[in-house]
């Protein structure tokens, strides 16, 4: 009697625990991960749009060919086990299956790599860029530079503890829906929707990764040397990302902010951002003649 309610305890737990899974969006939103999920997250780019075709397109080809497997031994199991077939066949070659098994394989094995080259050529090729900015992967944050015409501007991204972010919130100065824990930073990299942006990642001391999913932008950061990627955000909104490359201590709480906004914003913003930072960066070099 105690293994039977053992039993039909576990039953109950489990349905109720399923229930709950049910009532749980399952579909990743876009720009940042979402409870329970278990999809990619949305496209917001062509790259990332070709990604999520490839990977759906995959799938489908992995069910069949399991499928088929399957089907084939059940198939088999039943139709030559020892009752069915009690005098085996001697048979030693099959020349037709052989020639199936090694031609058919080669064939799903083409249909992969055609798309698969061209994703490839479309993230490799960087396209002419209208923006080009630099990234540099620290311990334990991002460095974002843009080289702009009218002088270049750079600037440190870190995450904002609990207290920042709930400040921040309360402050209006970024939306509760769009800080994310862990994910929300001080200063968020700006770009226009629509632009070809070009990406140039470095790393300042160990190798970090640079990844946005919804960008479908992933690439190593490693010091000394200078790798190149690009993205072109087709809808404003604000887009995270993180090092998915174990970096040290804190590699979990260095999390990449974009924000994609209008022609017109992204021109106030850049107005903005080159006053704000020049004075940054004079403020700092003021105080560190003066502490020699």
């Amino acid at each position: 009697m105690r293994f039977l309610s053992r039993t039909f305890a576990t039953a109950a737990a489990t349905a109720l625990g399923l229930a709950a899974l049910a009532t749980v969006p399952a579909i990743a939103g876009t720009g940042m991960p979402s409870p329970w999920q278990m999809n990619l997250q949305g496209a917001a780019t062509p790259v990332a749009e070709f990604i999520h075709w490839f990977h759906d397109w995959l799938n489908i080809i992995i069910a069949i060919v399991t499928l088929f497997v399957l089907g084939l031994l059940i198939y088999v199991a039943f139709r030559f086990n020892e009752k069915a077939n009690p005098v085996p066949s001697k048979t030693t070659h099959n020349a037709l299956l052989e020639v199936a098994w090694t031609v058919i394989p080669v064939l799903i094995l083409v249909v992969i790599a055609i798309p698969s080259f061209r994703l490839l050529k479309l993230q490799l090729e960087v396209p002419q860029a209208d923006i080009t900015m630099k990234v540099t992967g620290k311990q334990w944050y991002w460095s974002y530079e843009y080289a702009q015409e009218g002088g270049a501007f750079g600037f440190d991204s870190l995450m904002l503890d609990e207290k920042q972010r709930a400040e921040a919130i309360a402050s209006n100065k970024i939306a509760a829906a769009e800080a994310p824990r862990l994910l929300a930073v001080d200063n968020e990299a700006v770009v226009p929707v629509g632009k070809i942006v070009r990406v140039q990642v470095t790393g300042a001391d160990v190798i970090h990764k640079f990844t946005v999913p919804s960008f479908g932008v992933k690439i190593d950061a490693i010091p000394g040397r200078l790798n190149e990627t690009w993205f072109k955000a087709e809808r404003e909104g604000i887009y995270y990302g993180q090092c998915s490359f174990i970096c040290g201590q804190n590699h979990s709480y260095m999390p990449i902010a974009f924000r994609v906004v209008s022609q017109e914003r992204y021109a106030a913003w850049l107005a903005e951002a080159k006053q704000k930072f020049a004075n940054a960066e004079d403020a700092s070099s003021k105080l560190a003649v003066a502490s020699k």
